[in-house]
Order: structure tokens, then C-alpha cells, then sequence
């Protein structure tokens, strides 16, 4: 094997620990927010005969129907609970991300920083140390909010005290294509999933659930401030959680991040890629389209044909860049 090739295979390893370690603490994050949806939107009176099923929602929402209930069958609350959180068996539960990020760091500790290691390695120890029956119902909004302040440690002392190269920008496609990711996910589950027939729309109950979904972006007061008197419409939230760039969870904001990163990956290796192509075209897409036109066209295929997309480009930028 030539000595060019054994470089690419290093590089690709390194650069996919990287993406995936981003990724899932991202992932980590974005499933305590799912979580939160979920158990808020179950303690909210159902709005008529035939309400969708808010665990079931929340269990198809992150694509963990189909484990769960293999492994326990039934619904209920406190067991899709702990298939998110801790269920080891779960590759997307909030433990198993944690782990797997660790391990992805581990594998490039020295391409990070003390404090990007740390604030990571602390986590893993100390949720390690987390038993799940000590999370009781009434424990599980501080314990949720524990992960998001975790995985905002991390990304600050990334952002912090990373330099802007090649590590860098590995590590910032994992993050905001795994949260474009999610932030579709949530819409769906709100709008397609949970709704039981389109005279629920604009209702006393859906407005509630519009609210709830705010408050699990941490972005009440963001879209306030944005709309002032508009109120929770459906029209202005969904705007707001796709194509508003100023909203750090838009589908729009993750995508001028995703493309700067891969901007900062042509700058260090002197060479644009196909997936950097695609990214753009999503991101020109985004910022070109208008609300009005997607909810005539349908949300939820939006939403559907978006997730393809993403997750075509993150396939496309494996393939680009060697990932093993």
C-alpha cells in the first residue's frame, strides 16, 4: 500500500471520529429535547377521541419504534423513558451517544484540546454513575436539562479553544447536520405525527403543543422577540424553526454552518468535493423558499424529502473525505 493511500485511510479515520463524536453529543442533546416534547405534551389534556399516542410519537420521531417495541412491547411512558435515556441496547439512547462520542474522542485525544476532552469525559463519568430508577417522573425535566447543559459545555470549549482546521470543521458538520437532523424530526412529530386530523390546526390544543416545542428549542423568548404580537400560529413557528438564519436550530442556520465548514475543509486541502455542492444546493434551496409555498406543497413531505437529503450528504461526505 502506497504511502499516499495509508494518508488518506489515517485521514479518514480521523476525520470520522471527529464528525461522529460531534454528531453524537448533538444526538444526546437533540434526544433529551425529544424526550421533553414528549413528557410535556403527555401531561397536556388530550384534545379529542382518537389523539395520536405522544410516546409512540416521540418513539418514531427519533426512529426507535421498532427496538422499543421489540424489546418491551406495549407503550408506556416509563419504559419508552428509559429506552431513550439509558437503554444500552438503544444506539440513539442518550447513554449509548454519550459513550460512543467518548469513544470517537478517544481515538483522536490529541487532536483535542484539554478542555474539549474534559468537558466530554466528565460527562461519560458522570452519567455513568446516573442509576436509571433514581430518574422518577418528577426528576426527569432537571435530569434532561442536565444533558443539554453537558452537551453546551462541550460545544463552547470547541468552539473556544479548537483551532479553525481540519479538526475543527470535522467536528462542525457532525453537529449541525445531526441538528438539522433533529430539528426536522421535532416539526414532523408536531405537525404530522401528533395531530389527529387537520381541524386540530390552529385549535386551543395545537397551539399549546406549538408552544411546548418552543420551549423544548429553548426558543420562547427568541421567537417572541422575532414575531412580537404574532402569537403562536403555525405558519410563524414553523418559519421560525426552518427558514429563520437568525434561530440557532433552523434548518437554514444549521446549513450555513454546515457549508462553512465545508468552505474551511477547501481551504485547508485545496479542493472542492461533491458533497460540497450538495450542501450548497440544500442551503440555496432553504434560503430561497418560502413558507407559504411549503405548506401548500405539504409540510411533512417537505420535512420527509429535507431528511432524505441531509441524510444523503452525510453519506456523500463519508464517501468525499475516507471515512472507514
Amino acid at each position: 500500500m502506497g504511502s499516499g493511500r495509508l494518508d488518506q485511510i489515517l485521514l479518514g479515520r480521523s476525520a470520522a471520529a471527529l464528525y461522529w463524536m460531534s454528531r453524537y453529543v448533538e444526538r444526546a442533546e437533540n434526544m433529551a429535547r425529544l424526550a421533553e416534547v414528549g413528557y410535556r405534551i403527555s401531561l397536556m389534556p388530550r384534545a379529542s377521541e382518537g389523539h395520536r399516542d405522544e410516546w409512540r410519537s416521540t418513539l418514531q420521531s427519533c426512529g426507535c419504534e421498532q427496538s422499543y417495541v421489540a424489546q418491551y412491547g406495549e407503550i408506556a411512558g416509563s419504559k419508552v423513558i428509559q429506552h431513550l435515556l439509558f437503554d444500552e441496547s438503544n444506539p440513539g439512547s442518550i447513554r449509548s451517544s454519550i459513550s460512543t462520542a467518548r469513544n470517537n474522542a478517544r481515538a483522536v485525544r490529541t487532536a483535542l484540546t484539554r478542555d474539549v476532552w474534559e468537558a466530554l469525559n466528565t460527562t461519560w463519568n458522570d452519567l455513568s454513575r446516573v442509576r436509571p430508577d433514581e430518574i422518577e417522573t418528577f426528576r426527569l425535566p432537571g435530569f434532561l436539562e442536565w444533558v443539554r447543559q453537558r452537551s453546551m459545555l462541550f460545544r463552547g470549549a470547541m468552539v473556544s479553544t479548537m483551532l479553525r482546521k481540519d479538526t475543527f470543521f470535522f467536528s462542525q458538520l457532525g453537529t449541525f447536520i445531526e441538528r438539522a437532523d433533529s430539528t426536522a424530526r421535532i416539526m414532523d412529530v408536531k405537525y404530522y405525527l401528533l395531530l389527529p386530523d387537520s381541524v386540530s390546526v390552529g385549535g386551543e390544543t395545537d397551539i399549546q403543543q406549538w408552544a411546548q416545542i418552543l420551549r423544548s428549542v429553548s426558543a420562547k423568548r427568541a421567537y417572541r422577540w422575532l414575531y412580537r404580537d404574532s402569537g403562536h400560529t403555525p405558519f410563524r413557528i414553523a418559519e421560525f424553526l426552518m427558514l429563520r438564519e437568525e434561530m440557532p436550530r433552523s434548518l437554514l442556520f444549521c446549513y450555513r454552518r454546515v457549508t462553512e465548514a465545508l468552505d474551511g475543509l477547501y481551504e485547508n486541502y485545496g479542493e472542492r468535493r461533491p458533497c460540497h455542492e450538495a450542501a450548497a444546493a440544500i442551503a440555496a434551496e432553504l434560503a430561497g423558499n418560502d413558507m407559504s409555498l411549503i405548506f401548500r406543497s405539504g409540510l411533512h413531505e417537505y420535512l420527509g424529502r429535507f431528511m432524505q437529503q441531509n441524510n444523503a450528504l452525510s453519506i456523500r461526505i463519508a464517501a468525499d473525505y475516507n471515512f472507514p
